[in-house]
């Protein structure tokens, strides 16, 4: 495997946080399938055209969001779990049965579907979801336990670490890249990584699809990532979107003592591994140049004419609001930017 890729805190760039707003369902919180008011826990953004689908870690609901109306958004129920159940966490005792989506990836065409994806940092979250028709009045929701597919990456310490934490993934053609998020507990001689690797889209689809009849595929073109610490706590990858040639990921500082239980968050950044595979981050700040110390768990291209992004972010506590953001890049991103985004 090659050398872990270093990546370095690039003072020429910027990420300023220009706007924020809670994310709420539309009709609010509603008793008979168990589903709150608010968005909360949110962890992963894929694009559907003018829309997009953000996964939630601890409610089995995929939210239908219009960056325009945050507050108005479409619940789809994935199926309950335990109890009949669709929220889970420590106010219940109930935190250990969550799915942990973690990850999601979108396909167009006729029939719209988001495939998300469990975290696997324990058994009860090695999960996909698929949604297929996502964007039609009836979208169909299921719940495929992947033990196989997990197996497979926890088997692949380059990849998994110390403890698997999936958090992040990106589809680029017939290929799916998944994240692995480096914060999880020493065990023995294997330490938490932040890497990546490579699936067969296709292959893994028939897995999904047939699991008895189709081995779960192999993972491939393992890249682990040293990227460094905000505040003297160690980033992890959080989630990722195309750009370009390039790829943007965000990464969170979170004294997290392993891969299930939260922490401190010290404040969220935006990097970039461009096509020669350097990767450059800087920490998500606000107008007065001061870091956020929220957790930047999802991400999309906005405007990519103005550089910038929406970001949603999760507050780790049920209570609150998740809250999507828009984010603006300034600097030297790309190749060719020297005076981009300066004088915006």
């Amino acid at each position: 495997m090659p050398a872990p890729r270093i990546a370095i805190r690039d003072p020429a760039l910027s990420a300023e946080l220009l706007s924020r707003a809670p994310l709420r369902f539309a009709g609010g919180a509603d008793e008979a399938t168990d589903r709150p008011a608010h968005l909360r826990a949110a962890s992963g953004l894929a694009a559907l055209g003018s829309m997009f689908a953000v996964v939630l870690d601890d409610v089995n609901f995929v939210a239908l969001v219009d960056p325009r109306a945050p507050a108005q958004a479409r619940a789809i129920a994935l199926p309950p779990g335990p109890g009949g159940r669709r929220q889970f966490g420590d106010s219940r005792a109930t935190k250990h049965l969550k799915l942990d989506l973690e990850a999601c990836v979108a396909t167009g065409g006729d029939s719209p579907m988001l495939v998300a994806f469990g975290s696997g940092s324990s058994p009860a979250r090695e999960s996909v979801v698929v949604v297929r028709d996502i964007t039609g009045a009836t979208p169909v929701a299921e719940i495929v336990h992947a033990p196989a597919l997990y197996g497979r990456l926890r088997t692949a310490p380059s990849f998994a670490g110390s403890e698997l934490n999936v958090e992040g993934a990106l589809l680029l053609g017939d290929t799916l890249r998944l994240f692995g998020r480096g914060n999880g507990a020493v065990a023995g001689e294997l330490r938490p990584v932040n890497a990546t690797c490579d699936l067969s889209w296709p292959g893994l689809l028939a897995h999904l699809r047939a699991p008895r009849e189709h081995a779960a595929p192999e993972s491939s073109r393992i890249r682990q990532f040293l990227l460094g610490e905000l505040a003297g706590v160690p980033l992890g990858f959080t989630d990722a979107t195309a750009w370009g040639d390039a790829i943007l990921f965000t990464a969170a500082a979170e004294a997290s003592p392993d891969a299930t239980r939260d922490g401190e968050v010290h404040g969220s950044a935006i990097g970039i591994i461009d096509a020669r595979g350097d990767v450059r981050w800087t920490p998500i700040v606000d107008a007065s140049g001061r870091v956020v110390r929220e957790k930047a768990e999802g991400l999309l291209v906005a405007d990519d004419a103005r550089g910038e992004l929406w970001v949603v972010a999760d507050r780790d506590d049920e209570a609150q609001p998740s809250e999507l953001c828009r984010v603006r890049l300034r600097g030297p991103w790309r190749a060719g930017d020297q005076e981009a985004r300066s004088d915006r």
